[in-house]
């Protein structure tokens, strides 16, 4: 008999026990038809090793192979070149942390890769509040991402790691494959940027969604603005943002400040989507002066 195809399951992790165990509960009822066998790669983004006792006590009882890693730097980047380094046969998975799949993802993933013969499948991650958001929260879609028909062919601006397959090739040259100096988000974008100039093609498969939780305080004002203002400043990094893309941004800042007492108007979900806007450039350019208004890896509160 054939060897079967073997798949890396890789998780970063950052001080969500609950949520991580949540989620190896639901990896371990994943329905892979005999196509494939697949283990697990943690990598704990935490010094302190937060979730080690949960991994630990879930590879004990588990059928499932489990590798657990620590990066002890704060760094997104850093931690899934870890998790990439630790991960054997023949595809890598991500998925984060926060998110839920159900028994058919990774099924799915793997039937779309072999059908389409590209170098990745990605597909949609939905948002699952923990409870009723406001009425604002559901108009302004804030959570929601954009979605492509099955067997789209993806442009790197609508690439990320949330739910992905890829082929583990793709990895062999050299362990720098995520930039560090994204160590707050657009990482995985840059990535899959580098990988398309180099000829790799990445499909959208709309029927692998996974859940992702989305608590009451990742919908706070202040939340919504510290984000997108960090967003604007990982966007920094992206080649090709010189000096016209930051005048592009200061037109915009200047448009979006003088447009917000009418959108104020129009409705509060309005309102916020272009204080996001706003503040997505504004981080930009603040980062681009070398003033850091939001100083934290990551805004969750």
């Amino acid at each position: 008999m054939p060897q079967k195809q073997q798949i890396s399951v890789c998780i970063c992790t950052y001080r969500r026990p609950i949520l991580l165990e949540r989620l190896l509960s639901a990896l371990e009822q994943q329905d892979t038809e005999g196509f494939f066998e697949f283990s697990v790669v943690i990598v704990d983004n935490d010094k302190s090793e937060s979730t080690r006792s949960i991994v630990e006590s879930f590879a004990r009882q588990s059928r499932i192979s489990v590798c657990y890693d620590v990066e002890p730097e704060q760094n997104i980047a850093l931690a899934r070149n870890r998790a990439l380094a630790n991960s054997q046969g023949n595809f890598v998975a991500f998925i984060d942390d926060d998110e839920i799949p159900p028994e058919s993802w990774l099924l799915r993933l793997y039937k779309a890769l072999t059908n389409y013969h590209c170098d990745g499948i990605l597909a949609p991650v939905l948002p699952q509040f923990e409870q009723a958001p406001p009425q604002w929260v559901l108009k302004g879609n804030y959570f929601d991402r954009p979605s492509h028909p099955t067997g789209h062919v993806l442009a790197w601006t609508n690439t990320r790691t949330g739910n992905v397959l890829l082929k583990r090739e793709l990895f062999r040259d050299d362990q720098k494959w995520f930039d560090p100096a994204f160590g707050s988000g657009g990482e995985d974008r840059d990535l899959f940027r580098r990988l398309i100039e180099k000829g790799h093609t990445f499909i959208w498969c709309n029927e692998a969604a996974v859940y992702e939780t989305v608590p009451s305080n990742r919908w706070k004002r202040t939340v919504l603005l510290k984000r997108a203002l960090l967003r604007g400043k990982m966007a920094l990094n992206t080649p090709g943002t010189g000096v016209l893309s930051i005048l592009k941004s200061v037109i915009a800042i200047i448009a979006y400040t003088a447009s917000l007492p009418l959108l104020a108007i129009c409705g509060q979900h309005i309102f916020m989507q272009y204080l996001i806007k706003l503040c997505d450039h504004l981080g930009k350019v603040l980062a681009f002066l070398g003033i850091n208004l939001v100083r934290e890896k990551y805004v969750s509160n």
